[in-house]
């Protein structure tokens, strides 16, 4: 069992914080309108509810914040963040979903690197799921496959058997630099719900052929 902070109060951070209590993992709920993050504890039962001026609890922190705000959020907790692995859930793509608001050759997770304590570890992870699909879990009798990206092997390992207690399949793309690939594939979904799927209710997975 793991100690899991989600920092936000959206869909995702709800599914999220919902599969991880099946888990069997401790949830603190931490967001900046505390009644909301007390009616979303609530309703899931299990979960506390932290501060935004206090350490998150977690020893797994969880962005599940617009990506505008999530550099300015780990920048905010400074030295609270020391020794923990921080899982980047978001997508930096820009208001028409047209491409991506980080710098070229850059991605949301290694900008938010930047701002992190040298110590604390980024992983990239959930971004291909949508919140409905993730709170839906396994897919026709196959698990959700989650592709995760990070530069420490310990902390995508934590990530991973993370990932696994939740009933998904973690899948090791590489480095943090993945990430970038990993946002355009969430690029590549926000394209087909506008043109073709017409919904969210898909996701993107690996079959592996005999």
């Amino acid at each position: 069992m793991s100690s899991i902070s989600i920092i936000g109060l959206g869909s995702m951070a709800s599914a999220l914080a919902d599969r991880s209590l099946a888990g069997g993992h401790a949830v603190e709920l931490i967001g900046r309108d505390p009644a909301k993050a007390k009616e979303l504890a609530a309703a899931l039962g299990a979960a506390t509810v932290g501060t935004v001026d206090a350490a998150p609890a977690g020893d797994i922190v969880i962005l599940a914040v617009p990506y505008g705000s999530a550099a300015a959020v780990v920048s905010a907790y400074g030295d609270a963040l020391r020794g923990k692995v921080i899982v980047d859930v978001t997508n930096p793509v820009n208001a028409d979903f047209t491409g991506f608001v980080t710098p070229e050759g850059s991605s949301g997770a290694q900008e938010i690197a930047q701002s992190a304590p040298a110590d604390a570890h980024v992983v990239k992870a959930f971004n291909t799921l949508y919140a409905n699909v993730l709170a839906a879990g396994p897919a026709e009798g196959r698990p959700l496959d989650v592709f995760i990206a990070g530069d420490d092997a310990q902390a995508k390992a934590r990530v991973s058997a993370f990932i696994e207690s939740l009933g998904l399949r973690p899948m090791d793309t590489g480095q943090l630099p993945m990430a970038r690939t990993l946002e355009n594939a969430a690029l590549l979904m926000l394209g087909l719900v506008a043109h073709s799927v017409n919904h969210t209710n898909f996701f993107l997975g690996v079959s592996i052929l005999s």
